[in-house]
């Protein structure tokens, strides 16, 4: 584990999106927006723990996932504002952003659809017998679907490479987890399968990456799939790149509550405590901020693409 390189994939996750925020106004990004502010200590600490060969498939609230597994901000942003420089040539958006070739495989606008996709990986992983293992996120809307069940009971059945990661916010859209589900734990649910769980309820990313590596380590030696269960705060709306307490779903001070253990303040402070001066630190991130501008700054003056575009690396 290198603590400064995990700081500086979450400071570039948030400022990725804070520059978002900042130029979503101007209408030029047409694609809709799921951001990934407050979970991104999930998404950095388990791909962090993960080897580079290992593949990965996300939800819809992808920013942070795409990143964290292939830093590649200048076909992020170009996606984005869907042009031809993008990651899938402009034709993704922000809910379907892949690079396969980094093993980001997949992300999906539709709830829990990608984990069944992943259980498949999972299966071809233990044919080829290539020591690979995959990570599939979702929220905890996802669990709600009976995909996910009949994907668990498969992977359990089967005894995949598999390591599920539920990122519960406790919402699924505006719906609280308290009037969605018919159970008080879904770790003891789970439990009831052939697998390993882990959950923590941290937004230190140095925690979340030291229960990924030792539940990767006992995937390992048993052979097992994986379920980790983790707690965080959606910081914005479900949609979109604005605050949202009117409706009266949530409230501000459960907000104030969770800023107060911010990943990008908690993870700063441990930099700090661990001897890393302040001076070196602001450093890095200005360095990070000169790079986020010049990208989206290039995805603007890129071109768009072609209509011929519109046909091509489609079935049929």
């Amino acid at each position: 584990m290198n603590p400064l390189e995990i700081y500086k994939t979450l400071y570039l996750i948030r400022g990725s999106e804070e520059l978002i925020i900042n130029h979503y106004k101007e209408n030029e990004m047409k694609t809709p927006m799921h951001m990934s502010m407050g979970e991104e200590a999930i998404v950095v600490a388990i791909v962090a723990a993960l080897q580079k060969k290992d593949l990965v498939f996300g939800t819809y609230r992808s920013h942070a996932l795409y990143l964290a597994k292939t830093g590649d901000i200048d076909g992020f942003f170009a996606e984005l504002y869907g042009k031809v420089t993008g990651s899938a040539r402009g034709k993704a958006g922000s809910m379907h952003l892949a690079k396969p070739s980094k093993n980001m495989m997949l992300t999906s606008a539709v709830v829990g659809t990608t984990i069944p996709v992943a259980v498949g990986a999972a299966l071809s992983n233990k044919i080829q017998k290539n020591n690979r293992i995959v990570a599939t996120f979702f929220g905890d809307g996802a669990i709600d679907e009976g995909v996910f069940w009949e994907s668990l009971n498969f992977a359990c059945l089967k005894q995949l490479p598999i390591l599920f990661v539920c990122e519960d916010n406790n919402l699924a859209i505006h719906s609280h987890i308290k009037e969605r589900q018919g159970y008080r734990s879904i770790e003891q649910v789970v439990s009831q399968f052939n697998c390993l769980v882990g959950s923590s309820e941290t937004t230190d990313v140095f925690e979340i990456y030291k229960l990924t590596a030792n539940i990767l380590e006992k995937m390992k030696k048993s052979g097992k799939p994986a379920f980790l269960h983790l707690k965080y705060y959606r910081y914005l709306e479900h949609v979109g790149v604005q605050e949202d307490f009117s409706s009266n779903y949530r409230s501000r001070e459960e907000y104030l509550r969770w800023k107060k253990v911010d990943p990008i303040l908690i993870a700063r402070k441990y930099l700090l405590k661990t001897g890393v001066k302040e001076e070196e630190i602001v450093i890095m991130e200005k360095n990070i901020n000169l790079k986020l501008q010049k990208s989206i700054n290039k995805a603007k003056n890129a071109l768009y693409p072609e209509e011929t575009e519109l046909f091509t690396d489609i079935y049929g």
